[in-house]
This record gives structure tokens, sequence and C-alpha cells, in this order.
């Protein structure tokens, strides 16, 4: 099967596309190292704070919801260069904003982006591989995710260091601002960089072959098959399975989601995405500097922090990748999720006792560290497959954009809400309900969702039909 892929020219198209998980990464990471900076630029009180993180997730949705058509209509490779001229202009935006509510209108810009991204990305992958291997390309997709994450945790780290030092010499005024003055603009703006190399790039790349098809232009969608394949036998035996699933795509429609079985499915999908944003993922990934800073330690080593943070996720990650096709998916949600509600416990305790038992910082950092090992190589490896995987294939897209919505609507509430809970709940009392929502994720999992590893598609509709 090796030979008869033409394999640098796949992982070069898997590559570009994962781009777009990159640029979603540092759009998502980036805010954590300004909060604080913009916060007290601006005047922001709790709820402008929840609403500077969360106005680029309202962006986020609506690309979300315009994405599938926009690239049914369009076509992949044209959306995703709307995404990359959206992530270029929040970025400059974002960097030239000249007060709050320019930086809202930019930020939102690049959440649209994000939306965009979170689906076409992905899907364009699978598009194009093969698909005995098309599980392990399209997790290079949250594999450059964790890579953005972690880009912007060591460039924020690195302005920040750069700002109080050498900065101070910058003649150029406009430049002066960005890195030295109010550096916030410097971490958001630096996307610009990533956000036009992926610009460039998809000008390089195919249109996906199936949306050739879907399309009626099948003479292309061979031309390229034979360029992902070597064997010309192959490519075509590519296009002929691909047009009979198209064929029995086109018959579906929205009713088919009321289907009993089908209903049920997508219930627990969207269930199951809501839920993973509220175990406290995305609240460290927004506000963890804020919460390392109250537990007493500096800006600079609150961002070294982040960064570690950063760089066990992105680890973690690559070792999901190698492992989930044997493991099982189930099993790593147990497993992650077990561990997830130790840490926060934890962690929880620390905040709560920590400071009078005369517990020392680094064990926070400790805590935390392991938390983001049991997620990274759980849920947030695990919930994009297992989606693609769980829906019959007749309505595995528009199954896909209602987990989608979900999934984002979660991050939006955590965005907003978290500053309001660590000042009402305390940060003791937030993870702790972080711990205590990792109990109806992990039940639903284990009771509701079939494993999905070494399975057929087929078996799988059986399993929701029945």
């Amino acid at each position: 099967m090796k030979n008869e892929i033409n394999w640098n020219y796949l992982v070069f198209l898997s590559v570009v596309a994962a781009l777009g998980g990159f640029l979603f990464g540092y759009d998502t990471a980036v805010i954590s190292g300004t909060i604080s900076h913009v916060g007290t630029q601006f005047s922001l009180d709790s709820m402008s704070t929840g609403w500077y993180v969360g106005c680029a997730l309202i962006g986020s949705i609506s690309g979300v919801l315009v994405s599938g058509a926009l690239g049914d209509y369009i076509g992949r490779k044209k959306t995703m260069m709307i995404a990359a001229v959206l992530f270029t202009t929040s970025a400059t935006g974002c960097a030239l904003s000249p007060d709050f509510t320019w930086l809202v209108i930019f930020r939102i810009i690049g959440g649209i982006g994000i939306g965009i991204v979170s689906i076409i990305s992905p899907l364009y992958i699978a598009e194009v591989s093969a698909a005995k291997y098309r599980g392990t390309l399209v997790l290079l997709y949250q594999l450059a995710i964790t890579v953005g994450f972690l880009g912007a945790y060591f460039a924020n780290y690195g302005l920040l260091n750069y700002s109080v030092g050498s900065s101070a010499d910058i003649a150029a005024p406009t430049i002066k601002l960005i890195f030295h003055s109010e550096v916030w603009r410097a971490m958001l703006g630096m996307e610009t960089i990533p956000a036009l190399l992926f610009l460039l790039l998809i000008f390089f790349i195919p249109e996906s072959p199936r949306w050739l098809l879907l399309k009626g232009r099948g003479d292309r969608s061979l031309a390229i098959m034979n360029r992902i394949y070597n064997s010309p036998a192959k490519a075509s035996g590519e296009i002929e399975a691909t047009r009979e699933v198209i064929g029995s795509e086109v018959k579906a429609n929205w009713r088919i989601l009321l289907k009993p079985g089908i209903a049920k499915a997508v219930l627990i999908g969207a269930a199951i995405a809501i839920l993973g944003q509220f175990m406290g993922v995305n609240a460290v990934l927004y506000y963890g500097p804020s919460i390392f800073e109250s537990s007493g330690l500096s800006e600079s080593s609150s961002l070294l922090n982040q960064t570690l943070v950063g760089l066990v996720n992105f680890l973690t990650t690559v070792i999901a990748v190698t492992i989930i096709d044997n493991v099982g998916r189930k099993k790593l949600v147990y497993w992650g999720v077990s561990g997830m509600i130790a840490g926060l416990l934890l962690i929880s305790f620390y905040f709560l006792k920590g400071e009078s038992l005369g517990i020392p910082p680094v064990w926070l950092l400790v805590f935390f560290l392991f938390y983001i090992f049991c997620q990274a190589i759980s849920i947030s490896a695990v919930i994009f497959v297992l989606l693609s995987e769980m829906y019959p294939i007749k309505v595995r897209g528009m199954a896909m954009s209602i987990a989608g919505f979900s999934l984002w609507i979660g991050t939006y509430l955590i965005g907003q809400l978290t500053p309001v809970m660590l000042d009402t709940l305390t940060p003791a009392g937030t993870f702790a309900l972080f711990a205590v929502m990792c109990i109806p994720y992990m039940l639903i999992v284990w009771k509701l969702i079939p494993e999905t590893t070494g399975k057929s598609l087929e078996e799988i509709e059986r399993f929701w039909d029945k």
C-alpha cells in the first residue's frame, strides 16, 4: 500500500492544510499572554476581560456555521484562502488597532478564520488522504494546533523579555509602540507571518479531488489522484469508490438526522463536544498566566510556565498520534479523564490549602503539567477522530457541523465565564467544578458510545441503526 502512494506529495498537501491548525492554535493561545497588558491599558473589569477573550469565539461560531456551505460552493482550497486572508487581516489589525473597540473587531475577524479552518482544513486532509492512513494524517491537524499553542507561548515569552530589554532603543515610533511600550500588539501581530505563509502555500496545492467530483470535474480529479498515487489503477479505483459514496450522499438530506438512532448519535456527539469545554482545558490555555500570577509568580515566570504547558501539550499529542489506533479511543478517554480529575482536584487543593501548608508554587506547575498530559492524550486527541467515525456517512458532514457548533458554544462560554468564576468561586472552587464536569463526559463515553477502533464505518452505522 505504501509503495502505491506518493508520500512526499501527500504529506505536503496535509502539512499545508494543517497550517490552518497552527493558526488556530496560535490565535487561540496568544491571548493568554496579552490579558494583563490589555486589561491594564483599557481598564477592563472581569466581564470586559471575558469579552476580550471570548469575542474571537463569536467569530469562530460564525465561521463554523458558514464554512460547510462555503466549502461546498467555492471549494476547499478557496475557502482556506479566505481563512488565510482573515487571519492576516486580524493579526495586522490587532497590532495597529487604535482602541479597544477596533481590537475586538479584529479579534472577531480572526475568530471567523478559526471557525473556517476548524472544519475545512481537516476535511481537506481527509479528502486527499489514502483511506488506510487517513486517521494519522488528519491527526496532523490536531498536532499543528498544539504546535500553534507552543509557538504562541514562546512568542509571548520572548517578546515580553525583548520589550523590557533592547527594544527601548528602537527609534521608529510605531515599531517602538508595538515592540516596547505596548508589547501585546507584537504578540497578536506576530501571527501575520504564518498567516501569509499559509496563504502563499495554498496556491501550490490542488483543489480537493472529492469536491471536484461533486462538481462533475472528473478528469481534473483523476489527474490529482494520479499525483497522489503511483499506481494509475489505484487512482482510478479511488475515483470509482468516491463516486459510489457521492452517489449515496447526494440522496441524503437533513431529515435523516431525525431518524431515532442517528438523532441519538448526533445528540451524543454534541454533548461530548460541549462538555469537553467545561473540563478546564481552554480555561488553562486562555488564562494560564493569570492563574499562575495569582499563585504569587512573576509575569515572566508565569509566561515561562505557560510555555512548559504548551510543550507538554505538544509532546503528548505526538504520543497520542502513535498509539490511538492501538490502544483504542475509549481506553484513552478512561485513563486520560481519570487523570484529569485527579489533576484538577490537586490544583483545587493547592489553591485552597497550598499557601497555609507552605507548598511551593512549583507544585502548582507540576499539577498543571500532569493535567495537560492527561487531557492531551485523551479528549483533545480523540474528539475529532471519534466524531468523524461515529456518524453514518450520509450525514457525517451535517452532524459534524452540529457538533462543531456545540463545541464552539462551549468554548465561548468558558472564555467568557472563567474570569467571573475565578472571582466568585475562587480558583479552588473553579477547578473543583471542572473536575465534577469530567464525570458525565466519561459516563457518556462509557455507556453510550461504541468503541470505533478497528471497526468499519458500516459496523458503526449498524450500531446506531440498532
